[in-house]
């Protein structure tokens, strides 16, 4: 298919215009080839991702994390400069969403790891820069956060971590993939949610949550954001007939 016309369909499903104050340039960060038939999906605009794309054919990158952040990069040279080759020496397009794939309600990485999880009854939450990203849901039996970490572990191949009360049954849930951090885990206490499904586990987090009787299941901010990517990745090949792949690059993080 044409570049520009999966440009266009991408810009508007993701809804681009309804996150302007986001710090990632959302959108084509790196324009190449004009026609797409190998599209490959990843979490991170890096070096390893685009040697990838270049090595199994791809002219279309879709990550979650780009490469080009506010006023960076404001000089081609180093890092950048050995990505921006291998993208253009490949003629490879790189398309970046960040804030819009973890809000997205459809594929995005909340709404499928509340699917993940079982949760109904969606509403959103977790302001951040103007919008929320994340959402609050109900699981249709309780279940404790010991046995969702059994169920994610073998569904993403992650390592969880968990803090609070791992064998208390849960009726509701917050979620927000990557480094929801300390407003995540506020803004879902505010709401009389007693349990974070996240990310990132960090240092800040560990007293409050303790404190605020919050139990928290961190996935790791790679593994929660493989999530949208990938369903992403599934749309886009069933409804345009381009081959898709998957880009499996974890951090451990």
């Amino acid at each position: 298919m044409k570049r520009d016309d999966l440009v266009a369909w991408l810009d508007r499903e993701l809804d681009l215009s309804a996150y302007r104050s986001d710090h990632s340039n959302n959108g084509l960060q790196v324009e190449g080839a004009q026609e797409v038939t190998r599209a490959l999906f990843a979490v991170d605009g890096c070096l390893a991702t685009f040697r990838l794309a270049a090595e199994r054919g791809a002219d279309f990158i879709f990550v979650h994390h780009g490469i080009s952040w506010g006023g960076e990069p404001r000089r081609f040279t180093g890092v950048t400069a050995e990505r921006l080759r291998t993208l253009f020496g490949s003629g490879i397009n790189l398309y970046a969403a960040h804030l819009p794939l973890d809000a997205n309600p459809v594929f995005g990485n909340n709404a499928e790891l509340c699917r993940l999880a079982g949760l109904g009854k969606r509403i959103p939450y977790c302001r951040y820069d103007g919008v929320d990203i994340g959402f609050i849901g109900e699981f249709e039996a309780p279940v404790t956060a010991t046995e969702l970490k059994t169920r994610f572990e073998k569904e993403l191949k992650c390592a969880a971590q968990l803090l609070g009360a791992p064998d208390r049954p849960q009726g509701k849930a917050a979620v927000v993939s990557g480094g929801g951090g300390l407003d995540a885990l506020e803004q879902a206490a505010a709401t009389g949610v007693k349990f974070l499904l996240t990310g990132e586990l960090t240092h800040v987090m560990y007293h409050y949550a303790l404190e605020l009787d919050m139990t928290v299941l961190a996935l790791g901010h790679y593994a929660s954001e493989t999530t949208g990517p990938r369903a992403l990745m599934e749309r886009i090949g069933r409804e345009f007939g381009i081959e898709t792949l998957f880009a499996e690059l974890p951090t451990g993080l």
